[in-house]
């Protein structure tokens, strides 16, 4: 039930997505009284769930969600119908426009997933504000793993900036960390700059299901589960542990390798509690659970808005993820880094979704997902929006329409980019399956 209510969320989620981005072309289409023969969520490959015809437009459901479509009368798309397009031009065809009409009705898709982004951020800012953990509110630094390590980093280091762009939420150091050249710590009262080479590009992206890098917490406790093996034996909130098995823990990460040590076993721990001193001997299970986490008070903060001052804030968020997701190739098409090897399809969206329902998760990941459809969506590949709005510009400029044959040789090249990446990002997914 868990996959099938994840399943649910995707569907649910592509469904929005396409039906404004397909709206984007088809409003201004009949804005400039253009035929569109059809409007359809999901691709009707052989059959359609569903379909009915309303005026001049069928409307439909196809079976593979994996986007949508509208079909406008006279203009060379993926259907490649040379019979329409071998009889004499209509006035309500597109090709009969002039160029200004169908560049707008070419970009009116990307312009409605830029919008719906910035809608969403906004109106996420304005009820939830902006959660995170302030670089400078980090009294102890990072926590470092193996692989951070490997980067060159150390426990203790403070992020100050990447690519000399000043690092003020933590939560965003690791995705400018993946997309960035050069890092900036203070160590110890020191400046060290550390070179990100495409190396090391490759052991993060190898990597990616572990954070290299986290906020350093001291030991002490800010949570307790309820019926925890910690409540059961009295360990109380705000307790720091200045001990475990005999051994000096002032940091959390210290205090965890000892827990995992013990499993199975008796753990000893000294306790600071208020201004007294008390040991504890607990036996932990198999599984080495204590029930708690470390106390981040004073860390999180939440910057409020009310919905004016929320408006360029979420535009500012979506200017930011559109700028991470030219980055974002940069670095996915360096063979080098071999991030190629990360891009997730349909099933590693899915598995992203979480088990029970987030309305933040769901809204915040749709926007990022509607900037993502925009930025690919004008890229400049015949068989894509941006393949048209590119023919248009040369149109525009040259004073020359291409060629119907230019047309649709550059369909037919486009339809193999688009069917190479897609083969790539399925290999990925079915890699990732039985992995």
């Amino acid at each position: 039930m868990d996959v099938l209510f994840q399943i649910g969320q995707f569907v649910l989620m592509i469904s929005i997505l396409v039906i404004l981005h397909e709206f984007g072309h088809y409003l201004p289409a009949k804005l400039f009284k253009v035929k569109v023969e059809k409007f359809f969520l999901f691709f009707d490959v052989k059959f359609a769930l569903f379909k009915k015809k309303i005026g001049e437009t069928t409307w439909g459901v196809g079976w593979l969600p994996l986007g949508g479509y509208v079909k406008i009368a006279g203009m060379i798309d993926e259907s490649m119908d040379r019979e329409q397009m071998a009889l004499p031009p209509q006035p309500w065809e597109f090709r009969s426009k002039p160029a200004w009409q169908r560049l707008i009705i070419m970009c009116g898709g990307v312009i409605v997933n830029f919008l719906l982004a910035w809608l969403v951020y906004t109106c996420l800012l304005f009820n939830n504000g902006d959660t995170y953990i302030p670089a400078e509110n980090l009294k102890y630094g990072i926590e470092v793993d193996s692989i951070g390590a490997a980067l060159g980093f150390k426990n203790g280091d403070k992020i100050l900036s990447v690519d000399d762009r000043p690092i003020k939420k933590i939560n965003q150091a690791v995705l400018e960390i993946l997309l960035g050249d050069k890092v900036v710590v203070d160590r110890e009262g020191k400046e060290v700059v550390l070179e990100l080479t495409d190396e090391h590009k490759k052991i993060l992206f190898s990597n990616t299901e572990r954070a290299f890098i986290s906020p350093r917490f001291s030991s002490v406790i800010g949570f307790i589960a309820e019926g925890s093996t910690a409540e059961k034996n009295g360990l109380k909130l705000d307790d720091e542990v200045l001990k475990s098995n005999g051994k000096s823990t002032p940091f959390w990460s210290a205090f965890r390798d000892e827990i995992i040590a013990s499993k199975g076993d008796t753990l000893h721990l000294e306790i600071k509690r208020g201004n007294a001193i008390i040991n504890k001997s607990i036996h932990l299970t198999g599984d080495g659970k204590l029930g708690i986490y470390p106390s981040s008070n004073n860390l999180l903060v939440t910057d409020r808005y009310s919905f004016i001052e929320a408006i360029p804030k979420g535009l500012n968020k979506t200017i930011e993820a559109l700028s991470g997701q030219v980055r974002q190739f940069k670095v996915i098409f360096n063979t080098k880094t071999e991030a190629y090897k990360k891009v997730s399809g349909p099933v590693g969206i899915v598995q992203m979704m979480p088990q029970e329902w987030d309305s933040s998760f769901f809204w915040s990941f749709l926007a990022m997902f509607s900037v993502w459809l925009a930025f690919v969506n004008i890229l400049p590949i015949p068989a894509l929006d941006g393949g048209h709005v590119m023919f248009l510009l040369y149109e525009m400029i040259s004073g020359k329409k291409p060629s119907q044959r230019v047309l649709e040789i550059g369909q037919i090249i486009g339809f193999v980019i688009v069917m190479g990446l897609m083969a790539i990002v399925f290999g990925n997914d079915i890699l990732n399956l039985f992995k």
